[in-house]
């Protein structure tokens, strides 16, 4: 399997997600669609794309949300992937076995093919964002995938705040990472944080495309979302974006708006701006054993 040309189509989804699973991979197929008629060829959903996001709230019932792989959701996209000659980045909310979960990508390939699984290794635990009584941490490593556009790889939403995992994932021959995303802002913390919180997220991801001299693709979702009708929920900031390896933002959708963001990957910008940037080359991975501590005591 061979890299059809030197530039292929990269394209992100931003969906509204509602508490109905069939109605959510109905819109996807139908985001799908659109974005491969307007030429891309390897496609990203957000995350957990099928159910609203059920981690603001710790409840067993969440857990009858899950699906296998293969599954309902891989079967349907792979279907369509073969249809249309095109690659899907598809999050899933693993059942792995009774009772073991994972926060889970698979790479459908353009024959419509599981290409493999990328099981999220960083897991939150924070106000709204329990994953860590839902998920297991991922136990199949870093993952990039070749296929026929390209090598893609994917992380997961919390794995953005980590250079480490972007770094092992370029390393395995990445020209683009994605990075299928549920965040957004406390409503009460908006007005005084958001921009702040919203500038960190897009900032530490460019940083990784500079770094790794990678394109960088995440895709969020939108809309005011409450796992009980008393809380104040999470507003997902939408805001889906792809910057080139040099951080540059091609495209970036809108903060309340369901649509396509879309962009030209070039293999030969890599190979020219990792040859201004020789980062790779001049790493001292002599000197990073350290790397593998908790933290490093005196």
């Amino acid at each position: 399997m061979g890299i059809k040309n030197n530039n292929f189509v990269a394209s992100v989804i931003q969906m509204t997600i509602n508490i109905d699973a069939g109605e959510n991979l109905k819109n996807a197929i139908n985001w799908i669609e659109k974005a491969a008629r307007q030429g891309a060829e390897v496609i990203c959903l957000p995350e957990l794309f099928r159910s609203q996001y059920f981690c603001q709230t710790e409840n067993i019932d969440n857990f009858n949300l899950a699906e296998t792989i293969p599954g309902e959701s891989t079967n349907e996209i792979g279907k369509l992937a073969a249809k249309l000659n095109i690659e899907v980045v598809v999050p899933v909310f693993e059942k792995r076995s009774s009772g073991l979960y994972h926060n889970s990508i698979v790479m459908i390939d353009s024959d419509g093919e599981l290409k493999g699984i990328y099981r999220k290794m960083h897991i939150p635990d924070d106000p709204g964002y329990y994953e860590k009584f839902y998920f297991t941490p991922g136990d199949l490593g870093y993952k990039t995938f070749k296929t026929n556009y390209g090598n893609i790889g994917t992380l997961i939403c919390w794995d953005q705040w980590y250079p480490e995992a972007a770094r092992l994932t370029a390393l395995q021959g990445a020209s683009i990472i994605f990075y299928p995303t549920a965040i957004g802002w406390h409503p009460d913390e908006k007005e005084k944080h958001g921009k702040k919180q919203f500038d960190s997220w897009q900032t530490i991801q460019r940083g990784h495309a500079i770094a790794n001299g990678v394109y960088v693709a995440a895709a969020n979702r939108i809309g005011l979302e409450k796992a009980e009708r008393d809380s104040d929920g999470i507003e997902f900031w939408g805001q889906s974006f792809i910057c080139n390896p040099q951080g540059v933002i091609l495209e970036q959708g809108s903060a309340d708006k369901e649509e396509i963001i879309i962009a030209e990957i070039d293999l030969n910008k890599i190979e020219n701006i990792r040859r201004h940037w020789p980062f790779f080359r001049d790493r001292r991975i002599d000197t990073y054993g350290d790397i593998t501590k908790r933290f490093i005591d005196e």
